[in-house]
């Protein structure tokens, strides 16, 4: 039988918890972020960037890790948009980030709960070089996140880490801060202004947001649906990557992994279709 002591011990624990952080305004992300089948906040978070807070059903619900979720959502976000997406996560055990960018392999890093890094340093230059942080000054901040340091548990390594991307432009509303439990983080953003609720409409709204997003032009730079025969090869590269990881993410009921081959479908579909279905609108 638990004891008084145990039960507080287990209360204590953190709590789950992630954002998604976007290079990009809400008015770009929203349609993107719906395609993941998933209710979500969208805030901004700086004058270049926007930041999602998800309910976190697929870690509390059906108990898959929460690391996996994020980075497959991550890399579903960043396919075939010119701006990067940091996912940041933690859990009673460990806590850490990935960063997704286009086609390229996600990096990230990881400190298990009392702070202790078990990443490797070159992933901390490639996450330097990718968002562009400064390589003197950014990156001995993050070198100091790669070293022991008994007084420093994973939750003071994130806020490290945050403190970094503020220099990159990241402000993140008050109450957002890495630690928090995922009811912690929705209270606090619904708290704040601008803010949009991304619910799942099912494929055809989802196709319709899309549509309408391009023909409004606040897309029109980056999606590979704008016409010519590059943008049609780059929707055949979309389907043949997104179809393999779509059935991995089955096979191994990976939601994660599941969203981002389902966007991949979702995109190169959408290109393929798009010049057929703009003389209708």
């Amino acid at each position: 039988m638990p004891t008084e002591e145990s039960s507080v011990a287990r209360q204590a624990r953190p709590a789950p918890g992630a954002l998604l952080l976007c290079r990009a305004d809400p008015e770009s992300v929203g349609p993107v972020a719906r395609l993941l089948r998933e209710d979500m906040l969208l805030a901004p978070a700086g004058g270049e960037w926007s930041v999602l807070v998800p309910e976190g059903r697929p870690w509390l619900e059906c108990g898959e890790p929460i690391d996996r979720v994020l980075t497959g959502w991550a890399t579903a976000l960043a396919v075939g948009a010119p701006w990067p997406v940091l996912a940041l996560w933690w859990d009673a055990d460990r806590a850490g980030y990935t960063l997704a960018s286009g086609f390229r392999r996600p990096v990230g890093y990881v400190w298990l709960a009392n702070g202790t890094p078990v990443g490797e340093d070159e992933a901390m230059r490639t996450f330097a070089g990718r968002l562009g942080l400064d390589p003197v000054l950014d990156m001995q901040s993050l070198d100091e996140l790669t070293r022991p340091d008994p007084e420093s548990d994973a939750r003071a390594r994130m806020r490290g880490l945050v403190a970094v991307l503020t220099r990159a432009g990241v402000s993140l509303p008050d109450g957002l801060a890495p630690g928090e439990s995922a009811d912690n983080l929705d209270a606090a953003v619904r708290a704040q202004p601008h803010i949009r609720l991304i619910e799942w409409w099912g494929w055809r709204e989802a196709f319709r947001a899309e549509l309408d997003a391009v023909e409004g032009g606040r897309l029109g730079p980056w999606l590979p649906w704008a016409g010519g025969p590059k943008a049609r090869a780059l929707a055949l590269t979309q389907i043949a990557t997104g179809l393999p990881l779509a059935v991995w993410g089955l096979r191994h009921r990976s939601g994660g992994w599941l969203a981002a081959g389902t966007v991949l479908l979702a995109h190169g579909a959408l290109g393929l279709a798009y010049e057929a279905v703009r003389p209708l609108d």
